[in-house]
């Protein structure tokens, strides 16, 4: 019983070794890790800060009387545009804003 219990350490040790090896040697052919110098810089202005705009998406085309729909592999990408409008959205009062939120809704 010692034996086996010996052996199977051993086998266990072996695998741990050999998984070391295998690391070492996957990390020796990665490319060298860059240099300071070769670190990503600030732009010169400075920092990217956070644009806050409302955007607005494009109308659907509208079907003419007696014309058939479009299907959705007719309408193109429907893009957003920026909003001239400033004013951000807000829900309504006594409203979370989510459908099946557990608010009132909208009265």
């Amino acid at each position: 019983m010692s034996l086996v219990l010996f052996v199977v350490a051993v086998g266990v040790l072996a695998f741990l070794a050999g998984g070391f090896w295998m690391t070492s040697r996957v990390k020796y052919r990665e490319s060298p890790r860059p240099s300071p110098e070769e670190q990503p810089k600030l732009p010169p202005e400075g920092p990217v800060r956070e644009v806050r705009e409302n955007r607005e998406s494009q109308e659907v085309p509208v079907i003419p009387k007696g014309g058939r729909p479009l299907t959705p592999y007719e309408l193109s990408n429907q893009d957003t545009k920026p909003s001239a409008s400033k004013e951000r959205p807000r829900w309504s009062r006594g409203s979370s804003g989510s459908f099946g939120g557990g608010g009132l809704g909208a009265h």
